[in-house]
């Protein structure tokens, strides 16, 4: 019912900066909180910052000040702009939407496939 596509990940330099989207698509009615979540190698999946629809945001302690995450709900569409970018960022990159489906159905949540980050030298 809801699929999401995320896009922009690579490859960048300690330091650098990077810009992550994730679409919405689907027969949903409305989506409400979005957010981002990433998975290191051999690591646990964390999260990474939450956007309600009105614009709210909410970071990780170990992304604040550093990465901001916004929204286009014309677009249906959610952003991670990452800068200062360490090392440690680098992971596996999905990003997740809870929607309304058009049956009626509230609090769905979908999830995308992810796009990798590597942050190097």
């Amino acid at each position: 019912q809801v699929q999401l596509v995320e896009s922009g990940g690579g490859s960048v330099q300690p330091g650098g900066s990077l810009t992550l989207s994730c679409a919405a698509s689907g027969s949903f009615l409305s989506i409400g909180v979005m957010g981002w979540y990433r998975q290191a190698a051999g690591k646990q999946r964390e999260l990474v910052a939450t956007i309600t629809r009105t614009g709210r945001p909410n970071y990780a302690d170990s992304v604040k000040g550093r990465f901001t995450i916004s929204r286009d709900n014309a677009k249906n569409t959610v952003y991670l702009q990452m800068s200062s970018l360490k090392p440690e960022d680098t992971a596996v990159y999905r990003c997740n939407a809870q929607s309304t489906l058009v049956g009626g159905t509230t609090g769905v949540l979908s999830w995308g496939q992810g796009t990798q980050v590597t942050v190097s030298s």
